[in-house]
């Protein structure tokens, strides 16, 4: 059906989004910021090379249980352990066998988009062709300073970084001039990916601009839901894919994908009681947000929020909540925040993997990714 101006209505693009092969599976990821935070238990914080070795671990464990994609994320700060996304995943290129690897995010706009694109070329040939890449502007704002860059121009140096990216994702040699890097002339883009191109999303927050930029270029949308009712952000998937169709792309090149905090547990109770703690000090250290009570974090986590903590049956039915709501074809996880001990992240993730993913798929008669 069109509306009035000829343009298909929301309830069209939705369906468009979802009548192809590519739509037909749906993936399940994990991702990490690797936050250094204390165990607000014990009060004992892991070390960088602890939470990196345990990231690896997270990965191999994902990979081995059947998870489609594995991600992590950029900062530099004191409290987080990664920095550099491609070296990490290189090593856990070499430590898995199927999965996909991704950053979550690249903060392309303090980046030089060449040297992104080789590192990232050269993890897709480590990992025989595996390799993707969320770029987004940043949550956080200290990679400016340390790289020279003014945060006056946040929103031009994100704009022209993706456009070359792109550009260089596309072509062998490139000739280019912008703003904020030197020109390129007739440069040898080396080395080329295993993949035709690199797969890329655009890390998307809250704001309209920012999903129809991803729709205009014909990216991916990884939609970061961390709280409050997914309805509320069902207008950004509804920008993104029409200014998508508006560029003349492919309905089904219009990849939506969710990602937000997570945990799960065998029942709701457990879950609750275990992940409260954890995330009520990165509620409040790392969201600048006040500490929640636990009253407040039942009401956070109740079955209309995005918050997706519970047992297997009450992740699946938030996941297929947000499906009607959006139609997306990835849901990521980000289970490790506010020192949850490894032991418990690897059993949200088996549980992810052995219990919610199956009955997603086959409640929407979907497949695992290939």
């Amino acid at each position: 059906m069109n509306d009035e101006t000829g343009k298909p209505d929301n309830k069209t693009i939705t369906q468009a989004s979802t009548n192809t092969e590519e739509s037909r599976t749906f993936e399940f990821g994990i991702y990490t910021l690797g936050d250094l935070s204390p165990n607000p238990l014990t009060g004992q914080t892991a070390t960088a090379k602890q939470r990196i070795r345990e990231v690896i671990d997270a990965a191999v464990l994902a990979d081995e249980a059947g998870i489609d994609v594995f991600g992590v994320g950029e900062h530099h700060r004191l409290d987080f352990a990664l920095s550099s996304p491609p070296v990490l995943l290189a090593a856990i290129a070499q430590a898995t066998k199927g999965i996909r690897l991704t950053s979550a995010t690249t903060i392309l706009g303090t980046a030089d988009p060449v040297r992104v694109f080789e590192d990232f070329a050269t993890l897709d040939l480590i990992s025989d062709g595996r390799a993707e890449m969320i770029a987004g502007r940043g949550a956080y704002i200290e990679s400016f300073p340390l790289f020279g860059y003014e945060l006056d121009s946040y929103a031009q140096l994100f704009l022209e970084k993706i456009q070359l990216f792109l550009e260089l994702n596309e072509k062998e040699r490139m000739t280019w001039s912008g703003q904020f890097r030197t020109p390129l002339n007739d440069a040898e883009i080396a080395p080329r990916p295993v993949q035709p191109k690199l797969p890329v999303w655009i890390g998307v927050g809250g704001t309209p601009a920012s999903a129809a930029l991803a729709g205009k270029l014909g990216t991916g949308m990884a939609l970061a839901i961390l709280g409050g009712n997914p309805a509320n952000f069902q207008q950004l998937v509804e920008v993104y894919r029409q200014a998508g169709l508006d560029a003349g792309h492919e309905p089904g090149d219009l990849q939506v994908g969710i990602t937000g905090h997570c945990y799960i547990a065998e029942d709701s109770k457990q879950a609750r009681d275990e992940f409260y703690p954890h995330y009520a000090y990165y509620f409040s250290q790392f969201m600048n947000n006040p500490k929640p009570s636990r009253e407040q974090f039942e009401q956070m986590t109740g079955p209309q929020t995005a918050l997706a903590v519970g047992s297997p049956d009450e992740i699946v039915e938030k996941i297929l909540m947000q499906h009607e709501l959006f139609g997306h074809r990835r849901f990521m996880a980000q289970f490790d925040i506010g020192g949850v001990p490894y032991g418990k992240i690897a059993s949200a993730i088996e549980l992810l993997a052995v219990k919610v993913a199956p009955a997603v798929r086959k409640a929407l008669k979907t497949s695992a990714a290939k």
